[in-house]
């Protein structure tokens, strides 16, 4: 239904703005004007044209090391015309360290060698110092007596007498 709106509100307002053919005429006076000649001017676009790098060239490397959360990473590359070298390392999740070494260029494609390796973690010793605990529980004997239960009638009161508030002035 919403849809139907929205599709109905657009034929509107094209119809308003002289795009489309008003579909619905009225019985009211018509006026005749003289035409209006419309003269658009011609519009020119000004586009900022980069240049062309026919040998680009970069290099960038980032490293990460955050003692507080453990993450740990780093990535370094270089791009000389068509050729790319590069590498990047990250610490995995079940402890290893993963460096991909990678080359890119037109005559093999892309190509990467990944090495792991495990990472030294470093641990806090923690001493034990709680003893066991001999834990020896006396059986409970239960032994349950009947329990008698009595209500109590309910006394139903008479309503209320409401009265509207009166005010002074």
């Amino acid at each position: 239904m919403a849809f139907r709106f929205i599709v109905l509100t657009c034929l509107v307002a094209a119809a308003s703005a002289g795009l489309v053919p008003a579909a619905v005429s009225y019985a009211a006076p018509t006026y005749h004007t003289a035409p209006v000649a419309y003269a658009a001017a011609p519009v020119v676009a000004k586009v900022a044209v980069e240049e062309y790098d026919a040998h680009p060239q970069y290099s960038f490397a980032y490293d990460v090391q955050d003692g507080l959360t453990g993450d740990s990473k780093s990535q370094h590359e270089t791009r000389d015309g068509d050729v790319v070298h590069g590498s990047y390392s990250v610490v995995d999740p079940d402890g290893t360290k993963r460096t991909v070494d990678y080359t890119a260029d037109p005559h093999n494609g892309f190509n990467a060698v990944v090495n792991k390796e495990p990472v030294a973690v470093k641990v806090a010793k923690v001493a034990k110092v709680a003893a066991p605990i001999a834990y020896h529980a006396a059986p409970v004997a239960y032994h349950t007596a009947p329990v008698a239960y009595h209500a109590t009638p309910v006394v139903h009161t008479a309503p209320l007498a409401y009265s509207a508030p009166i005010y002074h002035h």
